[in-house]
C-alpha cells in the first residue's frame, strides 16, 4: 500500500468508504457490533465472544482487487499487508487476528474495522466493599475482579477505550423538588430512590458521592455480557451513611391589601409588621442534632435565639432586621450542615391620612377612605359627624370608610377622625382630623356634548 496515499486518504476521514461488509464464521456468540466515534475514521469495531475458529470473509461490489492489512498503535503509518483467499469477489480469512485493526481495500474505497477478542478481556467480579471510612461527601468501593481497559486505535494513531459501562447500583435520597416536572404541586420531601452510575473499566477503588442513606452496593457487568445474557453481578456489604444534607423553604405569610405601603423587594422576607415567616427545614437519615439559629449580626458572633426544631413560624411585630440559618450535624459531629443565611427585614412604621374621598360619585375611584400604613401592629379608628356621633369604627389599619352611615350614604360635608394606633418600631400614633366628602353629580345639557360635572 502506497504509504503516503493511505495518510492521505486517512485526513479525508474515508468519504469513500466501501459500501460492502463483512461476515463472520465460527462464532459462538452473536457478534457484538458497535460504531464510534466520525472522528477515529473506524468504521465498525467488532466484539468476539472468542475469535479462536473464527473467520472473516468480505464480498466485493467491484471486480476491483481486493487486498487486506492490519495495524495498530505502532503500525498505524506501515499497516501489514496479509494473505487471503480469493474465490471471484469473495476473501477469506480463515482465521482473524485477535485485538487489531482491519484495513479492506477495494480499489479506491476502503473498510477500516477493529475486532476484539473478548476472552482476553473476559469481566469477572469476586467482591465489592464499602470502605467504612465515615467521609461525609463520598464514600469508596474497593472492587475484587477483573475488567481492565479495552483498546483501541484510531486512523491517527491515537489509543481510544471501549466503554465497558459496569453499572453501579445503589439507593440515594432525591428532593422531590429537583424531581418535579408539570403543573402538579409537589410535597418538599426526600425520596429515596435507585441510582446508577457507570464505569468504562474496572478500577480496584472507586470513589463515589456518600449516599445520604443507608444502602448496599450492586455492582454488575460488562455491556457486553449483558448483551449475550450472561452478566454477572456482586452486592457489597450494608453502608451505613454519616453524610448528611439539609434542603430549607421558607415561606412568609403576610396580608396584602393595597393601602399598604410596599417595602423592600420582591422575593425578600419581612417587609410590613405583622407578618410571620415559617422556616421549615427538610433533613436527611443521619442528621441528629439540627437547630434553627437567629442572630442580630450577619456574621453569628452572637447566637440571639438557638430552636432545635426542624419548622419554626415566627410572628414578626418589631421593625429592625434579624439573620437565620439551619445548622445540623451527625450523630457524632464530624459530618455539619450550614444553610444559607436569610435576612428578614422589618420596616418602620409609617402612618398617612387622607382628608378628600368621593363616595358615590363614581364607583371604584376613590370612593372608600383609607389610610396609608405600614407596619403598624395595632389600630384603632373612631370617625365622627360634625355633631360628634359616631359613624363608623375601623380596627385594622386596611379597614376603610365607604361613606355611609346605617347603609345609607351620609351628605357631603366634614367629618372628622381620630386614630389610636401602634407602630413595630414602638412609635405610638395619636392622629386627628377631617374627612371631606365631596360629591360629585352629572348635569346632561343634550344635544350630544359631554355632560357637565358639578359638585356640591
Amino acid at each position: 500500500m502506497n504509504i503516503r496515499f493511505f495518510f492521505a486518504v486517512i485526513s479525508l476521514v474515508m468519504a469513500l468508504t466501501a459500501s460492502a461488509s463483512v461476515e463472520f464464521t465460527g462464532l459462538t456468540r452473536e457478534l457484538y457490533d458497535t460504531v464510534p466515534e466520525r472522528s477515529t475514521g473506524i468504521n465498525h469495531i467488532y466484539v468476539i465472544y472468542d475469535t479462536n475458529g473464527v473467520g472473516m470473509t468480505y464480498t466485493a461490489d467491484t471486480d476491483n482487487p481486493v487486498t487486506w492489512y492490519t495495524f495498530d498503535q505502532s503500525t498505524i503509518g506501515s499497516p501489514q499487508e496479509i494473505t487471503v483467499e480469493h474465490d471471484g469477489r469473495l476473501t477469506t480469512l480463515n482465521q482473524v487476528l485477535p485485538n487489531v485493526g482491519y484495513i479492506i481495500e477495494e480499489g479506491t474505497s476502503r473498510l477500516y474495522l477493529w475486532l476484539v477478542d473478548y476472552s482476553d478481556y473476559r469481566f469477572s467480579l469476586n467482591s465489592v466493599n464499602v470502605a467504612s471510612d465515615g467521609d461525609c461527601g463520598s464514600t469508596t468501593l474497593n472492587i475484587d475482579g477483573f475488567g481492565p481497559e479495552i483498546p483501541y486505535c484510531t486512523l491517527t494513531g491515537v489509543r481510544k477505550v471501549i466503554n465497558r459501562d459496569i453499572k453501579i447500583k445503589y439507593n440515594n435520597l432525591v428532593w422531590s423538588l429537583d424531581e418535579g416536572e408539570g403543573e402538579e404541586e409537589i410535597e418538599p420531601e426526600w425520596v429515596e430512590r435507585p441510582m446508577t452510575d457507570s464505569l468504562a473499566s474496572l478500577r480496584p477503588a472507586v470513589a463515589l458521592p456518600a449516599p445520604t442513606t443507608n444502602t448496599t452496593f450492586t455492582v454488575c457487568g460488562d455491556r457486553f455480557l449483558r448483551f449475550w445474557g450472561e452478566e454477572v453481578c456482586v452486592e457489597s456489604n450494608e453502608y451505613y451513611t454519616a453524610a448528611i444534607d439539609v434542603r430549607c423553604v421558607i415561606t412568609q405569610t403576610s396580608e396584602k391589601h393595597d393601602n399598604e405601603i410596599k417595602t423592600g423587594s420582591e422575593g425578600t422576607l419581612g417587609g410590613s409588621a405583622p407578618c410571620t415567616i415559617t422556616f421549615a427545614a427538610y433533613c436527611t437519615d443521619a442528621v441528629m442534632h439540627r437547630e434553627w439559629q437567629m442572630s442580630n449580626d450577619y456574621n453569628f458572633s452572637t447566637l440571639d435565639l438557638r430552636l432545635n426544631q426542624e419548622v419554626v413560624e415566627q410572628l414578626f411585630e418589631d421593625a429592625g432586621t434579624t439573620y437565620w440559618r439551619f445548622y445540623a450535624t451527625n450523630a457524632d459531629g464530624t459530618c455539619e450542615y450550614y444553610s444559607d443565611i436569610y435576612t428578614v427585614s422589618i420596616g418602620e412604621s409609617e402612618l398617612i391620612c387622607p382628608n378628600v374621598f368621593t363616595p358615590g360619585s363614581s364607583e371604584g375611584v376613590n370612593d372608600i377612605w383609607k389610610v396609608s400604613y405600614r407596619s403598624i401592629i395595632d389600630f384603632h379608628c373612631t370617625i365622627f359627624n360634625r355633631w360628634g356621633n359616631v359613624i363608623t369604627e375601623l380596627k385594622h389599619p386596611s379597614e376603610g370608610w365607604d361613606g355611609k352611615y346605617k347603609g345609607k350614604l351620609v351628605p357631603a360635608g366634614v367629618y372628622f377622625y381620630v386614630i389610636n394606633a401602634k407602630g413595630s418600631d414602638g412609635k405610638n400614633y395619636k392622629l386627628s382630623g377631617d374627612i371631606n366628602i365631596i360629591r360629585y353629580k352629572r348635569v346632561d345639557h343634550g344635544g350630544g356634548d359631554d355632560p357637565v360635572v358639578s359638585h356640591e
